[in-house]
């Protein structure tokens, strides 16, 4: 696993990954500076907890929050976008999916649901969410697009890990949030981030089946970091989406309880990490990035929406 944050150049622009030290981890929540001639565009806010690493990613590359007219986000949930309600405060345009955007104006439903899942560590683990000017706030739709000098990124509705998600399309590369799923740096293990309550495995499908139709070169994971073998990851990544759902299928019908459930996808999670040369220490970094209790419960709440 590496550290170092890492630039790559695409045409005449610069992507440059800045790692947000989620609770002083390295390599869990990835945003990425795509700088250009008319200033820097920032895809991916990652939570207020980490309003303090991302300036000192910025001023590494050096660049200020004022530097920051535009900011990206894929989808609303707080590790991507729980600080976007700051930066539209510091006068950033925030562009988000127009399903996403009244959540963001007003947190208080969002923050809501996150407090039941995460009660007491909840601003440890986010911090104190704000609303975001309305102003401030774009909604954008499917093939809706954002130009900063030369810079230009499509918008694509991309639904399966939520029905909000966007992915963000330039060239022949994509900031995917969480739609091509996570995978840390020096690893081929791909997990599946399935929460609640919008899990959607058919939707999902269809998005990898656009995504692959886009002949992409390189993934930008919010966890974590490039992946340069696209077509393969994508493939895999629809392969795996069909086998986890099934696995937790499978143990409902058998009657299963949820916590034993939990555990159980939890040891096959562990021996396909293993398969691919994890060590036990790795795979607890990709349980911060996506804990195997919140797929489970996505997964199990998908099949009981179905009957």
């Amino acid at each position: 696993m590496h550290t170092q944050t890492k630039q790559y150049r695409r045409t005449q622009l610069d992507i440059r990954t800045l790692d947000l030290n989620f609770q002083n981890i390295p390599d869990v929540i990835a945003a990425y500076l795509i700088v250009g001639s008319a200033g820097p565009v920032l895809v991916e806010t990652g939570p207020v907890s980490t309003i303090e690493p991302l300036k000192a990613q910025l001023a590494a590359h050096g660049y200020t929050p004022a530097d920051i007219h535009h900011v990206l986000v894929t989808h609303i949930h707080l590790d991507h976008a729980g600080a976007a309600g700051w930066w539209a405060r510091q006068g950033a345009q925030v562009h988000v999916h127009h399903a996403g955007a009244p959540h963001l104006i007003d947190p208080s439903r969002l923050l809501s649901s996150a407090q039941r899942i995460y009660g007491a560590m909840m601003d440890e683990l986010w911090g104190k969410t704000s609303p975001a000017p309305a102003e401030n706030v774009r909604a954008l739709y499917d093939g809706d697009t954002i130009e900063v000098g030369e810079i230009r990124l499509t918008a694509l509705d991309t639904p399966g890990h939520a029905a909000h998600h966007l992915v963000f399309l330039m060239d022949h590369v994509a900031f995917a949030g969480d739609a091509a799923g996570v995978r840390l740096p020096g690893s081929t293990f791909i997990s599946l981030p399935a929460p609640p309550p919008e899990f959607d495995l058919e939707a999902w499908q269809e998005t990898i089946k656009r995504l692959l139709d886009h002949n992409l070169t390189t993934l930008y994971l919010t966890h974590f970091g490039p992946v340069e073998d696209a077509r393969e990851h994508l493939e895999r990544l629809a392969r795996l989406g069909t086998e986890a759902a099934e696995f937790v299928r499978d143990r409902m019908q058998a009657g299963v309880e949820r916590d034993a459930l939990v555990g159980q996808y939890y040891d096959q999670e562990c021996d396909r990490a293993q398969a691919h040369g994890l060590s036990k220490r790795d795979f607890e970094q990709y349980q911060i990035a996506n804990p195997a209790f919140m797929s489970v419960d996505g997964m199990m709440r998908y099949w009981r929406k179905r009957g």
